[in-house]
Formats: structure tokens, sequence, C-alpha cells
């Protein structure tokens, strides 16, 4: 008994020792911070100031320490402070490092909440959370009274939930004055942006700089064109032959094209790679399981390098520890949105100077380090300094839903960034077609819109869901709004390409894209060991049980709107109709060279190479999800429609003056087999 008892007690004392130990290299770590030694004097600007700008070098400990520092100085009372990402995967690795470094529990003092998950509790007083969130706690809170202090970080990102940010924590900071409440402070936070632009929205607001770790980072740029993947992974592998230990980070633009050429990099390193040093390839973005992320944050163990093959979340969002070597292609995928032909373009784009700056910055976090980029100087100088707004380049359709629900007009609203009136006009049109306002000229929010806007979801979307009881196929829509509202289930294998095309086949249907991930799903939640099964058939698991929560709440919001339950089974009518509610400008007629053309914007399009009917028996006439622009036109996520479909369900309230929304144009469609 004495034994056993001994044993426990030193288990449990070397397990405290350990705690201790992680604590006392994280106080260590943290006074060793360029911000550690100027906390006091920000403190006291803070305290003065309504809003502060601070422009923080990479690696100066702005994110993890600012809210640290306003909560030991009780500059946040008995309120909570706000720290906002643009990034999920920002906001919860950030958390669980502060959390560790506070020697709390994830989720007590310091915790997050992104879309779909809250990870915090009635003790948390530092709460991180992606933008988008904040904006919709502003819902039924415009005065934003949970919080006395509001870090927004990364704000160079400029994402549209960002901006609109900036104009809700402005008025709230006005309104609570006038009301004499309790202050908001705001801190704006990045390591590169228009410092000058955000201090006079904010009337001329205090402007910090923070110095960062002075490791000097030396910049190559290419002297002939060559194409980037080429270039990245030749450069690896000189690093590796020629330049002391380091791990090397490679920016490239996605996830399939980083999955592939992390593939290409793992044949090189049996080659490569000696018994004295060996490589290690791993990928990095959003949507890669939680497992493999955790993997890339590892240290290497001695004799092993690291090469980690991401893309732009690695530029301010997520820190790896010991990167030396930095290689940037100098390109990022971008979304942008033209709201007169409907296209929504997801393409490989050039980065800004800005972006470039911040990609450099990662390779001196540790020692002097050296960044290689796979692209001309004339190419950077042709760069747009600063990354152009989200708000300048997408469908303002949400974001304006988001305002009328906030009791705010347009026109009324301070954008920090005015959006261009065609975008403008094209999301009132859009919202009007769904009915959820009442007029285009005098937009007043119809009960319809007032639903839509308690679904955190596009608003087609969310008039699909609505529409759904309708035609008793809610059970059905709630999965597939759920599976097109997170990354791709399908995962990507070269070298065991006709296996996973085998095993992604067994799921198709002849219908199209919607009902196929419907029968993924209704699989997926069938088995035990889901993982396993999840590896056999290439699928994400994370992606699938990240899917499954998010039905869950939006489950939750049908409830809560007294939507009664009900499922069409395996009859694939009911779901096309729906699918036509929601997007029913999202139509495309087959063409005699087999091509399809758009009703919105007359545009030629293929099937995506990823659809379930892709190369196979092509339908008349389909709908589809969105419109992708990269080399050629794709549409994704397809399902067959009849004429006589949409005749019926297309509504009749759309604006007659508008070819993307005129009843004669689906009309024309319809009938042209």
């Amino acid at each position: 008994m004495d034994s056993g008892l001994s044993s426990r007690n030193s288990s449990g004392n070397q397990q405290l020792s350990r705690s201790y130990a992680k604590q006392d290299a994280a106080k260590q770590q943290r006074q060793s911070l360029p911000i550690y030694s100027v906390r006091k004097s920000l403190m006291d600007l803070i305290r003065k100031s309504p809003t502060t700008i601070v422009l923080g070098e990479t690696g100066s400990g702005k994110t993890t320490q600012m809210p640290q520092f306003i909560y030991e100085a009780g500059l946040n009372g008995d309120k909570l402070i706000a720290i906002t990402q643009p990034r999920r995967v920002a906001a919860i690795t950030v958390a669980k490092w502060v959390a560790m470094e506070m020697g709390t529990s994830l989720g007590e003092l310091v915790g997050y909440t992104v879309r779909f998950e809250d990870m915090t509790s009635q003790n948390t007083q530092i709460k991180y959370m992606t933008d988008g969130i904040l904006c919709r706690e502003a819902l039924s809170d415009r005065q934003l009274r949970n919080y006395n202090v509001i870090i927004l970080d990364e704000v160079h990102e400029r994402t549209v939930a960002t901006d609109i940010l900036l104009g809700i924590v402005k008025k709230a900071q006005q309104t609570r004055a006038a009301k004499r409440l309790p202050p908001l402070k705001v801190i704006i936070m990045s390591a590169t942006m228009d410092c000058d632009h955000f201090a006079s929205y904010f009337s001329d607001c205090p402007i910090v700089y923070l110095q960062g770790r002075t490791y000097q980072v030396k910049v190559y740029q290419m002297v002939e064109k060559i194409h980037y993947i080429e270039a990245c992974l030749k450069t690896v592998v000189e690093i590796h032959q020629k330049h002391p230990p380091g791990d090397i980070l490679v920016f490239l633009t996605g996830q399939e094209e980083i999955d592939a050429t992390v593939n290409k990099m793992r044949r090189l390193a049996k080659i490569f790679s000696s018994d004295l040093t060996k490589l290690a390839i791993y990928p990095m973005y959003a949507a890669l399981p939680q497992t493999q992320q955790l993997d890339v944050f590892n240290p290497a163990p001695s004799n092993v390098r690291k090469v980690i093959f991401a893309t732009n979340i690695a530029e301010t969002s997520i820190t790896i520890n010991g990167i030396r070597y930095v290689i940037d292609c100098g390109r990022a995928k971008v979304r942008s949105y033209d709201p007169i032909t409907g296209l929504d373009m997801l393409k490989v784009s050039w980065i800004s100077q800005a972006q470039a700056h911040q990609r450099t910055g990662r390779a001196g976090r540790i020692t002097d380090g050296v960044c290689y980029r796979t692209y001309t100087r004339a190419d950077y100088d042709r760069m747009d300094k600063m990354t152009i707004p989200e708000i300048l380049r997408c469908n303002l359709a949400a974001t304006i839903l988001h305002l009328l629900v906030l009791g705010i007009s347009y026109k009324d609203f301070d954008f920090i960034d005015q959006p261009p009136e065609e975008a403008i006009v094209g999301a009132l049109l859009e919202l009007k077609a769904l009915n959820a306002i009442s007029s285009v000229e005098n937009p007043i929010l119809t009960s319809q819109g007032s639903k839509m806007a308690r679904f955190p979801l596009d608003p087609k979307y969310a008039k699909m869901l609505l529409a759904a009881p309708k035609y008793g196929c809610l059970e059905e829509m709630l999965t597939i709004i759920a599976m097109l509202s997170g990354e791709n289930i399908f995962t990507n294998s070269v070298q065991k390409r006709e296996q996973m095309l085998i095993a992604h086949s067994k799921f198709y249907d002849k219908t199209g894209d919607h009902i196929t991930l419907l029968n993924v799903f209704n699989e997926f939640k069938t088995k035990t060991k889901p993982k396993i099964w999840c590896f056999d058939n290439f699928l994400h698991e994370r992606n699938l049980t990240h899917a499954a929560s998010v039905r869950e709440q939006l489950s939750e919001i049908c409830k809560s709107l007294e939507m009664p339950t009900s499922s069409c089974g395996k009859d694939a009518v009911p779901v096309a109709k729906c699918l036509l509610v929601g997007l029913f400008a999202n139509i495309a007629t087959k063409q005699p060279d087999h091509l399809y053309l758009t009703s919105t914007s007359s545009l030629k399009a293929r099937i995506h190479p990823s659809s379930a009917i892709s190369g196979k028996f092509r339908p008349g006439i389909v709908v589809y999800t969105e419109l992708v622009a990269t080399r050629l036109n794709y549409l994704r996520y397809v399902t067959e429609v009849e004429p006589e479909w949409i005749d019926e369900v297309v509504p009749s309230n759309v604006h007659p003056n508008q070819p993307a929304y005129g009843e004669s144009g689906f009309r024309t469609f319809a009938t042209h087999k």
C-alpha cells in the first residue's frame, strides 16, 4: 500500500515538476519578447486613448502578449477582452498557446470561439475569435457591452468581416460615450498596414511602432523566369545540400497544389536524404486534419530538417518555430466577384508587397535567415503595395443583410473603404430576389430576411433551408448545406489515383454532386470506426466531422424557428427543386459543343473534373453551387434539373430589368435542350 502510494506521489511530483518547468520556460520566453520591455508605457497609452494602432513586426509578441498585459493591468474591468483573427486556425492555436502561458486550461480563463465551435466558459476573460463571430455578436448587442477592450488583429488582411467590425466598433465607441457607458477601448494590430489610413478613420489616433526580433533576413530573387513550383522544389534541394541546419517554409497557393508538391518532394527526399540529415515533408493548410497540423508544430529531431509547404495561412496566422529558410512563390489563391456577370473567380494571383514582406519575416524568427523569392525584382515592383480589401472584390449580399439586421442602412454605414456602387446594387438585387428585402430602392428587411439572418450562412443557403419543409426535404438539405459550408471532403492521391477514383465512385449519384455529398455523409454516420473508413475511402475525416457539427447547429436554429422536420428519403427531385430556390441564378444549359452556357452571364463553362457527372452523361440543364474561374471556367457542385422545375420554382419577384434575374432568361434556358 505504502509502496504504491509512494509511487503515485512520485509520478505526481514528476508531472508537477514538468508543469512548473514548462511555466518557467514560457515565462522566460515572454520576458525575452520585444513587446515585454515596453508593456508599461504601452498600457499607459492605451489607458489614455480610446483607440490605439500597434504596428508590430513579426516576432514582437503582440498577438499573444497584448491581451495578457491588458488583463494584468485590469484595463478590461469586469468585462471580457476580445481578440479577433481573420482565420479560425489562428484563433484556436493562439488561444491554446496563451492558455499554456497563463497556466490555465483552455476554455477557462482563456478560450476561443470560431464558427460552429465554442471553447469558452463563464470564467473566460480573454476570448480569441474570428472577426465573423464578433460581427454576429453585434447582431444582438450593437454596443458590444460584454467587452471593454477589443483587439482587432491582423487587420492588414482586410477581410469583409474585419472591415465591417471596424465600422461597428467605431460606432459602439461613439454610442457608449454618448450614453456615458463604460468606454470601449479598441486596439488595431498588424505587422504591415497603411497606418495613416486607419489612424485618420479613428480620428487621428496614436500609432505605436514595435520592433520585432532583430535577426537579419537576406532576400534573393530570381534572375530569369521559371515555373514557381519547379523553382520551389529545386531551391529546397539546394538548401538541403549546401546550407546549414534550419527548417524550410515554402509558400504555395492551395490544398491541391500543396498535396501534389508534397508527394513530389517526398520522392525527392528519398534521394537527397542522408544518414546525417533527413528531410521530413509536411503540408500546411486550413483543411488539414488536426493531427497533421500538430505534426507541423512539433520540433524535428536533431538530424532531421523539416520542410513545410503552406498556403498564406502561414504568413501571419500561425508561427512555426525553427524556420530559417523561406521560399516564396509570390502567389496566392484570391477570390473575387464580378457583380455584373455574377462570376465568382478563385484564381492564382500575385500577392501584394506587404504580403511578400510578411512572408520574408517568417525566416527571421529564431536566427538570421534567408528568403528565396521565385520571382524577379521586376515582378515585385509590379505588385500592389497593399492587399486589396476583400470588401472591394466580393459578393456583398451577406454583408448588406447583416447591416440591415443591425438596423443600419448601407448608405449610413461608415466603411473605411466604400464598396463600388455596382456591387451594392448587385447585392440588393440578389436579396430582393431571395425575398429578404422589400425593395431595392428602399431596402427593408422582410420576415423571411430576418429568419435568413439567423443562420451563419450565405443568404442563398439560408433561403434553401427555409424552403426545405415545403419540399419535404429538411433533413437532406441540412446535410447538403453543412457539407457545402466546410472544406472539400474528398482527398486527392496522386500515387493511388485509380484506387481513389474507384473509392469515390461508390458514392456518385447520377443526378449530380449534391446527392453524392449526401450519400457520403449518410454512410459516414453509420461507421463505428470512421477514421479507418475515411482513410480507406480517400475522405477527410476531420472535414466530415466538422460537417456533422455544423449540421447539428443548423438543426438547432431550425428548431428555434419551429420548422417542421421532414425527409424525402431516396427521392432526389425535392432536393433539386429546393436547390433551385436559392440557386435560381445559377442555371446553365448544355450547348452543341458540350460546354455549358450560364443564365446569369452567358459565359461558357465546363463541369468541374471532380464532379460525379464529369466526363459521363452530361445533362441538358444543371444548377450549380459556384462558378469558378481558374485557367478555365468551371461549374462546381452541379445537379441535373428539368425545365418544368425551373418554371415551378424560380421566384416571381425577381427584378424585371436585370438579365441575371429576369424570368424570360430562365424560360429561354428551360426550353433549350
